[in-house]
């Protein structure tokens, strides 16, 4: 139930991020960040726990400021390590790469012992600061940040849908999905991604919905996307019928018909990084919780209020 929201404009992108992550509050989350990079070329982060006016006051009180025309951030619901900010998001390896995932890294141990074994200091308890850590190692032998990150996805077990930026290569936000929902927003204002259109409705209304395995490399004026297999693809480029004032209601008349039809979506939101093919997480639904799911075949639920 994590959000993703990123972006690349012509002016200040702080504001469209924080935004943004107002509007996927709804999922649900303990912690929230973000990134930019600044004018000077240099990555400056602000993380809190709690809501997003807590990071909003965490921006504002930093020596600092947060300004800049290229970013990512992120709403938190902890799986691996506690809620606390130095497991908030977005993480940076070295100074040189920051990422921002939803989803669970299943062999997140493997990849960190190697990778510890390879030099690398951990400053999280999560299994995405392996992601960053893959990065930076494989843009050493990289070109761009598009293949780095193209050959880093290459060693990862689960479900994930990710955001990248680096000084290494500033006009450019690398963006993958796989088993995790990404959109990419697209305007004359600049372009965005996000975990849920939602977040960007204010911004923009078309929107690239990332299929499964694709890759993109985002710059102000260009979206490129490439299919699992590395061939650069075309996606169809679709024009959202919300409105901003819908947003809350999400297209419903009235909030109870909204949260009758979301009972579903509400349940995989639920499951979302806590379970995928081969993992359920023990820490979230109990050690047997594997067995007991192979054999649930309804769920009942019991409410009260809106």
């Amino acid at each position: 139930m994590c959000g993703i929201v990123g972006g690349i404009c012509k002016n200040n992108i702080v504001p469209v991020l924080v935004e943004g992550l107002k509007r996927l509050e709804y999922r649900g989350y303990d912690s929230a960040g973000v990134v930019v990079l600044c004018g000077n070329n240099q990555l400056n982060r602000a993380r809190s726990v709690g809501k997003v006016i807590n990071l909003e006051q965490r921006i504002l009180d930093k020596k600092t400021p947060l300004n800049g025309t290229i970013g990512i951030a992120h709403t938190r619901w902890a799986t691996h390590g506690e809620p606390s900010s130095r497991n908030a998001h977005p993480h940076i390896c070295n100074r040189t790469v920051s990422v921002v995932h939803n989803g669970i890294i299943e062999n997140f141990l493997e990849l960190k012992a190697e990778q510890q074994s390879q030099g690398y200091n951990f400053t999280s308890d999560t299994d995405t600061e392996v992601i960053a850590h893959a990065i930076h190692s494989a843009l050493k032998d990289s070109d761009t940040l598009l293949e780095a990150t193209q050959k880093a996805v290459k060693t990862f077990e689960g479900a994930y849908g990710v955001g990248v930026i680096s000084p290494e290569q500033p006009g450019h936000i690398i963006a993958t999905r796989s088993g995790s929902p990404l959109v990419i927003g697209v305007s004359k204002k600049g372009n965005f991604i996000a975990s849920d259109q939602m977040a960007l409705i204010d911004i923009t209304k078309d929107f690239i919905f990332l299929l499964e395995g694709d890759i993109a490399d985002i710059t102000l004026d260009s979206v490129t996307i490439f299919d699992k297999n590395g061939k650069q693809v075309e996606r169809e480029i679709k024009t959202s019928k919300l409105k901003s004032g819908q947003v809350s209601k999400r297209g419903y008349d009235h909030y109870m018909l909204k949260e009758i039809f979301e009972q579903p979506q509400a349940i995989r939101d639920t499951l979302e990084s806590r379970i995928t093919k081969n993992t359920v997480l023990s820490s979230a639904f109990g050690h047997n919780a594997k067995d007991i799911f192979k054999n649930t075949k309804h769920i009942q639920i019991i409410a009260c209020g809106t």
